[in-house]
């Protein structure tokens, strides 16, 4: 009787049951975003000998990309992905790598999200959840049909935006901002409901812009990024081994990510000159007028910014 007793105790003392997580993003699979986040997956599987299988449900196949954060602080889902701007209607922390001309390069995106990174923790711990890692878009650039050699030149186009940040920006370009998801591009524009956009060289291809646009103008006006967020429950009901493996898992698609992001950049630009698109730089009176209507935002911005914002400011303006 003893024996069997001590038998029982163990089989409870035993590991955890493996646990199945799904994870939506509102990226495609041709997305080099949802090929790392994919490798995340695998690693954490192996990690884990099978304990934590976590499902990519891609292309916003489980949430529209608008409803994927409130999914995972409601536990409709662990984990998930999702552009970190987003959130600025909640704090200006969120949204400052969408600060045109704020961090325009890949080094001074490294050390703006080194600023954000303790500051958007303690945001959304209050919301139950926990960033995991964070990956860069390529720096986001124009596409038109026909050369745009200033600002003046936007005036009155339908400007393709994703989130407030470049809504006020078209509307300060003078443009007219419509809100439009990346796997809703090339519809947009073939029914008119856009005429220009200004994103990543990786977003200009998957929706193949050449079929629409026909220049694309590497202003290098800001450097967006994609957040991987867990909430917290459900990270603490891991056991600590596999804890342990998911943030050394989240810690490397970090850095494999904004290598991939790098690389990206170069190779998507040079996909769109294949494709027949032209590529110009920007002329001194584009970038000139470009940054103009930056320096207005991040005056305004600092102005009725949250502590955290400045907080954040303020760090990333010392480095």
């Amino acid at each position: 009787m003893k024996h069997l007793m001590a038998l029982a105790v163990l089989a409870c003392a035993g590991p955890a049951a493996a646990q199945s997580w799904d994870m939506p993003t509102p990226y495609g699979d041709s997305i080099f975003h949802t090929a790392n986040i994919m490798q995340f997956a695998n690693d954490v599987l192996d990690a884990t000998n099978g304990d934590l299988d976590i499902t990519v449900h891609s292309a916003g196949s489980l949430f529209p990309h608008a409803e994927i954060k409130n999914a995972i602080r409601s536990q409709q889902v662990p984990i998930g992905e999702f552009l970190l701007s987003r959130l600025s209607n909640e704090d200006a922390a969120y949204a400052l790598d969408s600060q045109p001309f704020l961090a325009t390069s890949y080094a001074d995106a490294r050390n703006l999200w080194a600023a954000q990174k303790p500051v958007i923790a303690e945001l959304l711990a209050e919301q139950g959840l926990m960033p995991l890692f964070s990956v860069p878009w390529p720096a986001q650039g124009l596409y038109t049909n026909g050369e745009v050699t200033t600002v003046e030149d936007l005036s009155g186009l339908r400007f393709r935006a994703y989130n407030a940040q470049l809504e006020e920006f078209a509307q300060l370009a003078g443009a007219a901002p419509v809100q439009v998801e990346a796997p809703d591009i090339a519809q947009a524009f073939s029914t008119g409901q856009v005429e220009a956009m200004m994103t990543s060289p990786s977003t200009g291809v998957s929706s193949t812009a050449w079929d629409f646009v026909s220049h694309y103008t590497p202003v290098n006006a800001w450097i967006p990024k994609n957040i991987v967020v867990v909430n917290q429950r459900a990270f603490d009901r891991l056991d600590a081994e596999t804890q342990e493996a998911l943030m050394t898992a989240a810690a490397a698609a970090e850095e494999r990510g904004w290598q991939m992001s790098e690389a990206e950049a170069m190779e998507k630009t040079q996909e769109l000159a294949d494709n027949g698109m032209a590529i110009r730089e920007p002329t001194p009176a584009l970038s000139a007028g470009l940054e103009a209507i930056g320096a207005e935002m991040l005056t305004e911005l600092s102005a009725g910014a949250s502590e955290e914002a400045r907080r954040i400011l303020a760090t990333f303006g010392a480095n």
